[in-house]
């Protein structure tokens, strides 16, 4: 999770279709892309990989994200290429810490025998003052290590570039030094990195769901292109980078209404349940414990 909360227009009246994106590809191209060598994925994380705001074509209650995408571009692949089926777990829970990540997340997956895993946490370590980016950059790097030692491979996702919210930019520091570990950790153990810090259109407000904390559906749609390049893959959108056109300017009472809204609908409720020690992922379960074929869809 990577909340921001400065003050752009609400995402929440546009819909992906209705937002000025890039060109996308077609199903055409994925069908042409040779498929990746990964049969047996699994997702571990908290909200960001669990995919909120960004909901199953087939299911309005459930969420897709850019771990679900990023297995159905490999399912999409392999069946136009007569390859193998790909089976995909996502056991990610949204308001996890990186340590119970770690520690409950992290053996499920393992039992599963997967031959990539995403392990990509720590945005809701960083909310707290007292987190220390050196010793979960230990805990990480024992993780990996690890899930390396089986055989599979490991993508890694650095934290978002804080730096245009007034609020949580405080935490640029820490995420900065963490981002520093992730690096040298994929370079000792050769594992794969997702750098959402150097993506600039993640800094496009408009990628942002309405509670300024989760990416929307096209938010996620190019955090799953970038990661088929981390991974070494070819994108289906070759413009996946590609900025949005220029948003029109709001005025500045609708502005301050859509913030008051903000603080009522998402930051109030965010902050109680950090003073009860609730999290919005109590008595919450992974969406899919385990390994399943993946149905081909299209990438937008």
């Amino acid at each position: 999770m990577v909340p921001v909360t400065d003050e752009p227009t609400a995402p929440s009246e546009q819909t992906p279709d209705d937002q000025p994106t890039t060109e996308r590809a077609s199903t055409e191209r994925s069908s042409t892309l040779p498929p990746a060598p990964w049969t047996r994925y699994v997702a571990i994380g908290d909200s960001f990989t669990e995919g909120l705001w960004d909901t199953s074509p087939s299911d309005p209650e459930q969420c897709r994200g850019w771990a679900d995408r990023l297995a159905e571009t490999f399912a999409s692949r392999a069946q136009a290429a007569g390859a193998p089926d790909v089976t995909y777990a996502n056991l990610a829970v949204r308001g996890k810490l990186l340590r119970p990540i770690l520690v409950h997340q992290l053996p499920q997956a393992l039992r599963l025998k997967p031959d990539l895993v995403s392990m990509i946490g720590g945005g809701n370590d960083m909310l707290r003052p007292s987190a220390d980016p050196d010793e979960m950059a230990r805990n990480l790097e024992d993780a990996v290590i690890r899930i390396r030692a089986t055989g599979a491979d490991v993508l890694l996702g650095t934290g978002v570039d804080a730096a245009d919210s007034p609020i949580i930019k405080v935490t640029r520091g820490r995420v900065a030094v963490y981002n520093a570990h992730i690096w040298s950790i994929a370079r000792r153990h050769g594992a794969h990195v997702l750098d959402l810090w150097g993506m600039q259109f993640i800094r496009d407000w408009r990628m942002w769901a309405e509670d300024r904390i989760h990416l929307t559906a096209e938010g996620h749609r190019r955090v799953a292109q970038g990661a088929l390049v981390a991974l070494g893959q070819q994108p289906d959108d070759i413009a996946w980078e590609t900025p949005l056109e220029g948003a029109p300017a709001v005025a500045r009472a609708l502005r301050a209404r859509e913030n008051a809204q903000w603080m009522r609908e998402h930051l109030y409720p965010w902050a109680q349940r950090r003073l009860t020690g609730r999290s919005s992922g109590d008595l919450r379960s992974a969406k899919y414990p385990d390994l399943t074929p993946v149905e081909p869809r299209d990438p937008r």
